[in-house]
C-alpha cells in the first residue's frame, strides 16, 4: 500500500449525462473509488487518467481522509468534471479501508475499481475491463510497476506470455505485486477496517471466493506508482507488513475472514506463510542498503 488521498462531506449529486452527451448508465458504468490521504500532489494524475479513457461511463468518488477538499487542488489544474463525486470519511487518518468503504457508500454504478491516489489507470483500462467484468462478475489485469520520480519501470506483474487467461484464489496469492480489480457491485465486500497494510490482499482473495476463477488481461493496464513519501518506501514497512501478516493469520483461524471456501482458506493461511519469508529477506536487503521498498526488491530477483 501505498500513500492514498482523501476529501470530507456528504458526497455531491452529480449530473446524469458524461461530458460526450451519452447516458452514464447506472447498469454499465463504473464507480472508481480514490481513497485520498496527502494526495494534493498526485490527485489529478491520478484524475486525469479517467478523463482519458475512451470508456466514458464513469465516476470518480474522491475520499478525504485527510479533512481537506480536493476540489480546488482538481480546479486549479482545469478539471470540473461532473463525473466527480466528493466525499470524506469525517476522520483524519482512519485509513484506506475506512476510506473505500465510504467511496462504496457513496457509489452509484454497476462496478467497482480502486485506484490509488498515486497511481493511475493507462488509457483503454475500463474499456478493456469493464465489459468483462459486467459478464464474468470481476475482472484483473496486468499491473506495471513504476518509479515515481523518474518514470523508469522497475516491473510487470507478468512478463510477455506469463499472464494467464483466468484467475483465480491460489493464482493471485502466488503474486508479490498489488492487483486492482474491476468488480460487479453486487460481489464487492466491504474492505476490513481492521487490516490496514494487506487490505488489498484480503479483498481480492474475497472477491476471488465469490467470483469464482475470472478472466486475467495480459495487457498491464494498470500503473502502480512507487514513490518516496508513501507506505512502502518507510523504514518501518517490513515490521507494518509482519503485523498485517500474523493478524491475518488470527482472523483467517478465527472468523476465516468470511471466505467461505475451506481449501481457498488454507491456501491463503500457506501463502501468508510464503509471504512473510519473503518480507523477512526485503527486511534484509532493506538494512543492507540493496533496495528502497519492496517492489525494487522484487526487481533485484531474490524475492
Amino acid at each position: 500500500m501505498h500513500g492514498n488521498g482523501m476529501g470530507q462531506g456528504a458526497p455531491a449529486k452529480t449530473p446524469s449525462k458524461t461530458l460526450a452527451g451519452m447516458p452514464r448508465s447506472p447498469s454499465t458504468g463504473v464507480s472508481v473509488i480514490i481513497a485520498a490521504h496527502r494526495a494534493h500532489d498526485t490527485i489529478v494524475r491520478a484524475v486525469q487518467s479517467l478523463l482519458d479513457q475512451d470508456w466514458t461511463a464513469w465516476e470518480a468518488v474522491i475520499v478525504s481522509d485527510d479533512g481537506t477538499d480536493y476540489r480546488p487542488t482538481l480546479q486549479a489544474a482545469g478539471i470540473d468534471d461532473p463525473r466527480l463525486v466528493f466525499t470524506g470519511t469525517g476522520r483524519v487518518g482512519a485509513g484506506a479501508p475506512a476510506a473505500r468503504n465510504a467511496g462504496l457508500d457513496a457509489a452509484q454504478l454497476a462496478l467497482v475499481a480502486p485506484l490509488d491516489a498515486d497511481d493511475r489507470f493507462r488509457p483503454g483500462r475500463l474499456s478493456a475491463l469493464a465489459p468483462l467484468a459486467l459478464a464474468h462478475g470481476a475482472t484483473f489485469d496486468n499491473v506495471a510497476v513504476v518509479r515515481d520520480e523518474d518514470d523508469s519501470p522497475l516491473l510487470c506483474l507478468y512478463g510477455e506470455g506469463q499472464a494467464p487467461a483466468r484467475l483465480d484464489g491460489g493464482g493471485f496469492l502466488a503474486t508479490s505485486v498489488p492487483m486492482f480489480p474491476v468488480v460487479r457491485r453486487d460481489l464487492v465486500p466491504h474492505w476490513d477496517e481492521d487490516v490496514n497494510f494487506c487490505d488489498d490482499v484480503v479483498f481480492n482473495v474475497r472477491v476471488l471466493d465469490a467470483a469464482g476463477p475470472v478472466p486475467l488481461v495480459a495487457t498491464p493496464f494498470y500503473e502502480y506508482r512507487q514513490r518516496a513519501g508513501s507506505i512502502t518506501f518507510s523504514a518501518d514497512s517490513g515490521e507494518r507488513a509482519e503485523h498485517c501478516y500474523r493478524h491475518v493469520l488470527n482472523r483467517l483461524a478465527g472468523d476465516g475472514l468470511g471466505i467461505r471456501n475451506r481449501g481457498l482458506r488454507q491456501r491463503f493461511t500457506q501463502a501468508i506463510a510464503a509471504k512473510r519469508a519473503r518480507n523477512a529477506a526485503y527486511e534484509a536487503a532493506f538494512r543492507a542498503g540493496r533496495c528502497a521498498n519492496f517492489q525494487e526488491f522484487l526487481a533485484l530477483g531474490e524475492g
